[in-house]
C-alpha cells in the first residue's frame, strides 16, 4: 500500500502565521478500495481539457480564541486565458436547503458564463462581488471592461469548526482561489471551500475522479469535482459495504435507537468534453444524484445537494453573431456518460474522505478523520478490497 502518491509540503501564509498544509495525500484506490470505470490519467475534474482548479485555503486560530477553518475553491471550465467564454450548463436542485447563485440565468440561457466558486455559506456574497471585479479586470465584454456578471457561487455550512460568523474570507482569497488555478492534480480533503467540511460524521472536503468512455462518436472524459459535507454515519456506504454500521467511532451526533437526520450539504461540479446541449447537460447533472446515493446519502430535508454540469465542446456556439452548426450526441449514445458521472461522482465523495485529516476548529469541537486501517478491515470483512 503506497502512503502517499506524491508529499508536498507548501506554506500558506495568512494575517501573519504560516501554516503547514499537505497536499496530494492517499486516494481511494490507494487503500484499496474497488470503483468501477476507467479513469483519466489524473482521476480528476482536470482530466476534462481545458479546466483548471484553484484553492485557496484559510487555516488559523484567532487572538481572541475564534478558530479559522474554511477557504474558497475556484473551477475554470477553459481555464484563466478563455475564462470569459461561456459554456454550455445546466443546474440541478436534489435538495434545495442550499445557495448556488446565477442558476435562473443557466436555466434560462443553458449557458455558464464564468467560473464556479464553492465556499462556506455565510461567505457568498464576498466570493461573488470578488468573482465580478476579477472579471471587470481581466476585461471581457468590451473595452472598457467586463460590464455584466452573474457569477456561480456554491456553498456549504462550515460552522462546527469555522467561525462561519467571523467572515474570514475576504476579497483577496477569492481571487487568489481564480489566480491559482491551474490543470494538473487537483489537492483533496481539507483544502479551498472543503476546509471545514464534515461527511458521514467524518472529515471530508474537496475530492475529484473521472471516467474516460468509449462511444459511438468517440471517446469522451467526465470529471467530478465535490464539496462535500452531507449525511450520517448510520447510512454510509463505501464500495457497497455498510461501512457506517461497523465504524462506530467518534460519532458527532446523538446515538440511540433512532437515527439522527440528515444534514448538511453537497456541491457537485460535472465538467465534461462531450458535444452536449444544454437539456443533455441537465440530464447528466441529475445522474450525480446516483453517485451520492451509493455513498448512503438521501438527500434529506436539512441537506443542500446542488449540482451544475457544463460541457467544453461546441466553442464557437457561444459567441456573438450569426447562427453557427452545433454538435450534439443523441440520446441514445448518452447512457456511457450517464454511468461515468455515476461512477465519478461515488468515486470523488471517498476521495474527499479519505484524503482529509484530523481537525479541531471552533470551540474546541473535533472531527476525526476515517481511520484507513479499520476501513480496510471492514472491507476486508466483505471481500471488497482490490488490494
Amino acid at each position: 500500500m503506497m502512503r502517499y502518491l506524491l508529499q508536498l509540503v507548501v506554506f500558506i501564509a495568512m494575517a501573519g502565521q504560516t501554516v503547514l498544509a499537505e497536499e496530494q495525500p492517499e486516494r481511494a484506490r490507494d487503500i484499496g478500495i474497488p470503483f468501477e470505470g476507467t479513469p483519466g490519467a489524473l482521476n480528476a475534474i482536470t482530466d476534462v481539457a481545458g479546466v483548471t482548479v484553484g484553492h485557496e485555503t484559510i487555516i488559523r486560530d484567532e487572538e481572541d480564541g475564534r478558530a479559522v477553518r474554511t477557504g474558497v475553491t475556484a473551477i475554470l471550465p477553459r481555464g484563466k486565458v478563455t475564462s470569459n467564454l461561456p459554456v454550455f450548463a445546466a443546474s440541478f436542485a436534489l435538495n434545495g436547503n442550499g445557495e448556488m447563485t446565477g442558476t435562473a440565468w443557466i436555466e434560462e440561457s443553458g449557458m455558464l458564463e464564468g467560473p464556479v466558486m464553492l465556499t462556506n455559506t455565510h461567505s457568498v456574497g464576498v466570493v461573488r462581488d470578488a468573482t465580478i471585479a476579477w472579471r471587470v479586470a481581466a476585461g471581457g465584454a468590451d473595452a472598457s471592461g467586463y460590464w455584466w456578471s452573474l457569477p456561480v457561487v456554491a456553498e456549504t455550512w462550515d460552522g462546527d469548526l469555522n467561525d462561519i460568523n467571523g467572515f474570514h474570507v475576504k476579497p483577496e482569497h477569492a481571487r487568489a482561489a481564480l489566480d491559482h488555478a491551474t490543470g494538473g492534480a487537483v489537492a483533496e480533503g481539507n483544502v479551498g471551500g472543503g476546509t471545514g467540511m464534515i461527511c458521514h460524521e467524518f472529515k471530508c472536503g474537496i475530492g475529484t475522479s473521472s471516467r474516460v468512455v468509449k462511444t459511438t462518436d468517440g471517446p469522451f472524459t467526465v470529471g467530478v469535482l465535490v464539496q462535500a459535507n452531507y449525511g450520517v454515519r448510520d447510512t454510509l456506504q463505501i464500495a457497497g459495504v455498510p461501512v457506517g454500521r461497523h465504524m462506530r467511532d467518534h460519532l458527532l451526533y446523538a446515538g440511540g435507537e433512532t437515527m439522527a437526520p440528515d444534514s448538511g450539504s453537497i456541491i457537485i461540479v460535472v465538467a465534461t468534453d462531450a458535444p452536449l446541449l444544454p437539456h443533455q447537460m441537465k440530464r447528466l447533472a441529475k445522474r450525480a444524484s446516483m453517485g451520492l446515493a451509493r455513498n448512503g446519502s438521501y438527500a434529506g430535508n436539512g441537506s443542500g445537494d446542488i449540482f451544475i454540469a457544463f460541457s467544453t465542446a461546441n466553442d464557437k456556439a457561444v459567441q456573438n453573431g450569426p447562427a453557427v452548426p452545433l454538435t450534439m450526441m443523441t440520446n441514445d449514445s448518452l447512457d456511457p456518460l450517464f454511468l461515468a458521472t455515476v461512477q465519478a461522482t461515488e468515486e470523488a465523495i471517498i476521495n474527499a474522505m479519505i484524503a482529509a485529516k484530523d481537525m479541531k476548529g471552533q470551540n474546541g469541537y473535533e472531527v476525526k478523520a476515517i481511520s484507513h486501517e479499520k476501513l480496510r478491515e471492514v472491507l476486508k470483512t466483505y471481500n471488497r478490497l482490490a488490494n
